[in-house]
């Protein structure tokens, strides 16, 4: 009998917008979950704080969600992912899957020369948060990380195939497919929605990481590990939170979530 917290929301929470992307995976992989997106749009982006404010500003977050009485916590953010996971963990009494370890896993699942490739953004690669994951779940492995600072802003221009974007790829991708990788981790919430054009640049022989769809599956089994899988067949509810509405949210959001944004709600924390 599944218990009263099943109908409880996921909580997913990010710095920004890219969690989406993390959101969406949830949304077609968990159809009849409830659940409460919190991006911290006014002090975006986290990648040049320091990771006092990093943690500070997470703290936050978490205590926001925790009021909504969330069942379980996603951490769609690379950069909070990288260094906050473990605080987080401590800090609350409910399952915690964040986005790195969820990559590092499907990577080391997938990859068959152990070569794995990582790009994201400068931050996550500086923190070496990918490569201590798959090392932790296979010593043998070799990670080879490159960060990509210009594909954010590539991506939420919505120049997802453009000449630019494109080319700004292939150099990005050059001194990583030079190690004879099979498996390249998207390290970032946005690349995603790069995903089309990074498998034509990589070709058929690597398999592509989307940590989005990862952290997904990873939530999938944790609910039915638990019990907790919602027992209700009905049309969930979505909530977003932010701390600030820039101008271009509202499409730049609807881009990476693939359907309107709806039950929007500005916060202060």
């Amino acid at each position: 009998m599944p218990s009263q917290l099943a109908s409880r929301p996921i909580g997913v929470f990010d710095s920004g917008i890219g969690g989406l992307t993390v959101t969406r995976a949830l949304m077609e992989r968990l159809p009849f979950e409830d659940i409460v997106y919190f991006g911290d749009t006014a002090r975006v982006p986290y990648g040049v704080k320091s990771v006092a404010t990093i943690e500070q500003f997470t703290q936050q977050i978490v205590d926001f969600l925790m009021q909504q009485e969330v069942k379980l916590l996603v951490i769609a953010c690379n950069t909070i992912s990288a260094v906050a996971a473990n605080k987080i963990r401590a800090r609350v009494n409910i399952p915690v899957i964040d986005v790195i370890d969820a990559g590092a896993r499907n990577a080391v699942a997938v990859s068959r020369n152990h070569a794995i490739g990582v790009i994201a953004t400068p931050t996550t690669v500086n923190s070496n948060a990918y490569a201590r994951g798959v090392h932790t779940l296979n010593a043998e492995a070799r990670v080879y990380s490159q960060a990509c600072p210009l594909l954010v802003p590539l991506v939420e221009e919505g120049w997802l195939d453009h000449p630019v974007t494109r080319m700004t790829v292939q150099e990005y991708l050059k001194p990583v497919l030079a190690e004879g990788i099979d498996t390249l981790v998207l390290g970032c919430t946005h690349y995603p929605l790069l995903k089309p054009l990074l498998a034509q640049e990589v070709g058929s022989q690597i398999r592509l990481v989307d940590s989005a769809v990862s952290v997904a599956e990873q939530v999938a089994a944790k609910l039915v590990e638990l019990d907790l899988a919602n027992p209700q067949r009905q049309e969930p509810t979505y909530r977003y939170y932010v701390t600030d509405i820039p101008l271009r949210f509202q499409t730049v959001g609807e881009r990476f979530l693939g359907r309107s944004l709806k039950h929007l709600e500005m916060v202060q924390l």
